[in-house]
């Protein structure tokens, strides 16, 4: 079966393959293959759960890992028409408390039944759910159009974490785009690292479920143990891989990946952090006939609006990678006097869930279309977007305004940098020093001081002396978040202890 981009509801587009080729693999574990005949099940069940359980439109809380349940618990509050909110079962008590005040969800499902969840909503778990005796529906109108199809919680700068509203029709833009713009075929196996509750996990998620694809899910577990990663890995014969660079950048620490290894590799995508030129560099060598993308996007634009083909002409033109080409129907504008990077189109966000305060200091309307603020700075330059940091990632010192996201990129052009993050050093809430945490390549040196030295010489020679940090700190490795991402409050907490 072939498909196209259409005006198909997200339930039309997923259902026609479990009606057309129920056996068809949609989520592939080491233990046990499941179909889209399954999935269509479950969710029918779980759908006919909610609408027979929950009386009110309020969100649901699915909590678990990466779980098949959790997909089929998705689709079925999707068909109940009442979004959900995906927690990871190792989401911080105190995290955890704070989304259930902000969210008051209706009820909360346990995927993962082992874990401690005290809350005084109601919970219920899946085993219960899925012996649910009651009338068992399977046809629904489900979530529509401008209704909430998900909720993800991200973090707030004050602590208290931020619920992203997605809509149906929010979704429908981006998987369209997705299928349009990376020619994503129907039966392709997707890599599926992130953890639900994060949204580069909907790259993947969605698009495979829309084209008929397969899941290849990647634990928690698997990814922290090398020994586990690499033995796992190459089992998994992914087609499409989606990941932060962060995670890129801790594969390619094995020799063995690369095309000869993963043949079945013929596109990486990537999201959520800015990719390293020196990472691209070396994916190209190691898979020459692999696509690489760059794409970028807030959460609040639902997971990326632009994407570009990183080829051997964008990495000779470039010395800091372009985040791409916007999508056809989103608009970008860059602020003149900050550069920040503004998106309107239809797969802007209604706002944050029960924070009119937050939602209205970020979300507008632009032209009569929905607008976001989206706190990055960047540039267009021939319709190509340029990432330049983040505005809130500035800080101030000996007078001199500095982006530590530039400063991060300088230093990891030197040649004996791998990886390179920049964080303040405070003294009475003010900016003392800059610091630099390094990975480091191999190098000639003995000495740390003697290499630091050849990393500053080589440095200046792109960036101001006020922008050299002045201690530098040599790790094997640097910290990621659950999400994947390089963890720099933990780095900036480790240096101002």
């Amino acid at each position: 079966m072939s498909f196209s981009v259409d005006n198909k509801t997200m339930l039309e587009k997923m259902k026609q393959w479990a009606v057309d080729d129920p056996n068809r693999i949609m989520y592939k574990t080491s233990e046990k293959n499941y179909t889209y005949g399954e999935l269509e099940h479950y969710s029918n069940i779980a759908a006919s759960f909610l609408q027979q359980t929950i009386q009110s439109k309020k969100p649901v809380i699915i909590f678990g890992d990466l779980q098949f349940e959790m997909v089929a618990m998705f689709l079925g509050a999707t068909k109940a028409g009442i979004a959900y909110i995906p927690i990871s079962s190792d989401t911080p008590n105190d995290r955890l408390q704070l989304i259930l005040e902000t969210a008051d969800p209706s009820l909360v499902v346990m995927v993962n039944e082992d874990a401690s969840f005290v809350s005084s909503t109601p919970i219920v778990a899946w085993s219960k759910i899925k012996k649910f005796d009651g009338l068992i529906q399977t046809e629904f109108s489900g979530v529509q159009q401008k209704e909430t199809y998900y909720i993800i919680f991200t973090s707030g700068t004050t602590g208290v974490p931020k619920g992203v509203q997605i809509s149906h029709d929010n979704l429908c833009s981006f998987v369209d785009w997705m299928i349009e713009a990376f020619s994503l075929k129907p039966g392709q196996n997707y890599l599926a690292q992130a953890a639900y509750s994060f949204d580069l996990s909907v790259m993947g998620l969605y698009p495979a479920l829309a084209s008929g694809g397969m899941l290849s899910p990647l634990h928690k577990h698997e990814v922290i143990n090398f020994k586990d990663l690499f033995t796992r890995l190459p089992q998994l014969h992914v087609n499409n891989w989606i990941s932060t660079p962060s995670f890129i950048d801790i594969c390619l620490m094995d020799e063995k990946f690369d095309e000869a290894h993963y043949p079945s590799i013929s596109t990486f995508l990537f999201c959520g952090e800015e990719l390293a030129r020196s990472t691209a560099i070396t994916l190209r060598e190691r898979f020459p006939q692999a696509r690489v993308f760059n794409t970028y996007g807030p959460t609040e634009a639902t997971v990326a609006v632009s994407a570009v083909e990183i080829t051997d002409e964008v990495l000779a033109a470039h010395e800091r990678l372009p985040i791409g080409y916007v999508k056809a129907d989103t608009r970008v504008v860059i602020d003149e006097k900050t550069n920040e990077i503004i998106l309107s189109g239809p797969s802007i966000s209604k706002g944050y869930l029960n924070n009119a305060e937050k939602t209205a200091e970020a979300f507008f309307t632009l032209d009569g279309v929905p607008a976001y603020h989206t706190g990055d700075a960047g540039s267009l330059k021939d319709d190509l977007l340029f990432y330049e940091g983040r505005i809130d990632f500035q800080v101030k010192l000996h007078g001199h305004r500095i982006e530590l996201e530039e400063v991060d990129h300088h230093l990891a052009q030197c040649q004996y940098v791998k990886q390179a993050i920049v964080v303040p050093k405070l003294k009475e809430k003010k900016v003392h020093q800059l610091v630099a945490i390094i990975v480091s390549n191999e190098s000639p040196f003995d000495k740390d001081f003697k290499l630091t030295r050849a990393i500053k010489q080589e440095a200046s020679e792109k960036m101001m002396d006020y922008m050299m940090p002045q201690r530098f700190i040599y790790k094997a490795n640097l910290p990621i978040t659950p999400n994947g991402k390089i963890d720099r409050k933990a780095l900036m907490a480790e240096v101002n202890q």
